[in-house]
């Protein structure tokens, strides 16, 4: 079986279908480029980025609470998802939504602790934490190069650990849901750096 996969993927007109098949992803990235800069320019790109992040931020504190339970400090996703989180779901849970949850959240953990599963922690915090935070947390630093200066630490923080923690770069890559993770963790630094380049250029 092995020998006969090897032989498959040496065949040159596989490797030539293989190779046209890539130059036509290129093509369609490199279309799907300039589109966008046509679309929205720099800002679409920005604010596409920024649902990137958040749902990698998303993804990774899931991650967190089911299977990674990994020792670096996950809880920074809370900060991070509320600094990139976009405008759209930012407000929709700030208002009634966001209320009502963090209500039932509360009256969950502190009326009924044993039916309150320790996976929901952190989305509890989140919720809590967008409901609550002062207008100059919500409004003024949200939306300023301060909170996207927060987010890029935290992202840098976050992938130096994880590196570290999985014994260097390749290791992270490696382990098991390694590349899920690294890549999650990746994806938190575009959005941030994205932005701090165009507000510095």
């Amino acid at each position: 079986m092995g020998r006969r996969s090897m032989g498959f993927l040496a065949d040159p007109a596989d490797a030539e279908m293989i190779d046209s098949d890539i130059n036509e992803l290129k093509i369609a990235a490199k279309r799907l480029i300039s589109h966008a800069t046509k679309l929205g320019g720099l800002g679409f790109g920005t604010s596409f980025l920024k649902w990137v992040a958040s749902f990698a931020a998303i993804y990774l504190l899931i991650l967190d609470r089911t299977n990674w339970k990994t020792n670096i400090l996950t809880s920074l996703l809370v900060p991070y998802i509320f600094f990139s989180l976009p405008s759209v779901l930012f407000n929709f849970l700030r208002g009634e939504v966001g209320k009502w949850i963090a209500f039932i959240a509360v009256v969950l953990r502190l009326f009924l602790p044993r039916h309150f599963p320790d996976w929901l922690e952190m989305p509890g915090s989140l919720i809590l934490l967008l409901v609550v935070a002062p207008s100059f947390f919500a409004d003024t630093l949200k939306d300023s190069w301060v909170g996207v200066a927060i987010c890029l630490i935290i992202g840098c923080y976050l992938l130096q650990e994880h590196i570290r923690v999985s014994g260097g770069f390749r290791n992270s890559f490696t382990q098991p849901h390694g590349i899920s993770n690294t890549v999650g963790i990746i994806l938190l630094l575009v959005y941030p750096l994205w932005a701090l380049v165009l507000k510095f250029v």
